[in-house]
C-alpha cells in the first residue's frame, strides 16, 4: 500500500548492479552504458549507489531482448519511448472511456 509518500514498491530501487546484472543476464558495464545512453534511470543511495527496480530489470530484459533482434541503442531508446507513449494513451484512452460512461449515465 502506498501513502503517496513512497514509490510503488516496482519502482522503488533496492538492488545493487551486480545483483541486477545477474538477474537479467547482462554484465554490469553494459547496465552503465545503457544508464550513460538514457535507456534507464536507476535509483541513487546518497553516496551515489546504483540501485535497480523490479521495473528497472524489466526495462532491461526489454533491452537485452531488442538487442538479441538486432536493434542499435539508439533504435532501442526510440522503441523504449514510443512504448512509454504508447502505455500513457492507452491509460488516457481508459481513462476518457470511463469519464464518458459516467458522463452517459448522468444523463436524463
Amino acid at each position: 500500500m502506498t501513502d503517496g509518500s513512497r514509490p510503488h514498491d516496482s519502482d522503488r530501487g533496492v538492488y545493487g548492479i551486480s545483483v541486477a546484472a545477474e538477474l537479467v543476464g547482462l554484465a554490469a558495464p553494459s547496465l552503465r552504458l545503457y544508464e550513460s545512453q538514457g535507456l534507464l534511470e536507476p535509483d541513487r543511495t546518497p553516496g551515489g549507489t546504483r540501485r535497480y527496480s523490479i521495473n528497472d530489470l524489466e526495462r532491461l530484459r526489454a533491452i537485452a531482448e531488442l538487442l538479441d533482434a538486432g536493434v542499435n541503442l539508439t533504435g532501442i531508446a526510440m522503441i523504449l519511448r514510443l512504448r512509454e507513449e504508447n502505455e500513457r494513451l492507452t491509460a488516457e484512452g481508459h481513462r476518457l472511456r470511463a469519464e464518458l460512461g459516467e458522463a452517459r449515465r448522468g444523463r436524463p
